[in-house]
């Protein structure tokens, strides 16, 4: 208890929000919310790359959602695969899961008429999404954010704020993601509310940004 103590006082120091779980249910938990979203998202850009021909038609259609969906994959593989080595057990019994639900998925996709299944699955997993979404605050701080690709160039980060502010749009924060490790810059900006933040997307895309989650 000293210990947890002492470990608690040093996380909230940082800035930090301290939540004390055993180990067995904190590797199970970041398998299932970390480690297994970051395997996805790598597997399917393999999966789009290795697909694709030499016109590369897949790549120039990969625009918002999967580009959202697959940001996770740009991180470090070095990190990632030490990452997953270490947290072996739980990982594989989500991955066996997961493989499980998409063989299920599968199967109806072959059916000649619908069983719901895929129904069910996005009614189920947007209710779900839904719950968790920025404007419920739980265990953390609400983060009203984005990140947007801009080239190295002088006036790239004040082009945006230009932008933003000739539609009336306040900034909280922005800052480079220092994150990636090859690649374009990727700005970060933070918002005060969810509703900034979104008429900031709808702006900047029409500026043709591309705006990540």
């Amino acid at each position: 208890p000293a210990l947890v103590d002492t470990l608690r006082n040093v996380a909230t120091t940082l800035g930090a929000i301290p939540i004390v779980v055993n180990a067995e249910k904190h590797d199970a938990a970041t398998a299932a919310v970390s480690h297994l979203p970051h395997i996805i998202a790598s597997s399917l850009v393999n999966i789009v790359k290795d697909s694709d021909d030499e016109t590369q038609l897949m790549k120039t259609l990969a625009a918002g959602g999967f580009r959202d969906i697959t940001r996770i994959a740009s991180s470090s593989p070095e990190m990632w695969e030490q990452i997953c080595n270490t947290n072996r057990k739980p990982l594989v019994e989500l991955l066996d899961r997961y493989i499980a639900e998409l063989q299920d998925i599968s199967a109806s996709l072959k059916k000649e008429s619908s069983d719901l299944k895929i129904l069910h699955m996005f009614e189920s997993s947007r209710e779900y999404r839904n719950s968790i979404s920025a404007k419920n605050k739980g265990v953390l701080t609400a983060d009203y954010s984005f990140s947007v690709d801009i080239e190295d160039e002088v006036g790239a980060i004040s082009t945006i704020s230009v932008i933003l502010a000739s539609k009336g749009i306040s900034i909280k924060n922005m800052g480079i993601n220092n994150g990636r490790d090859h690649g374009e810059g990727a700005l970060r900006i933070s918002f005060y509310e969810e509703e900034a933040k979104e008429k900031a997307r709808a702006v900047l895309e029409r500026y043709r940004y591309d705006v990540r989650a």
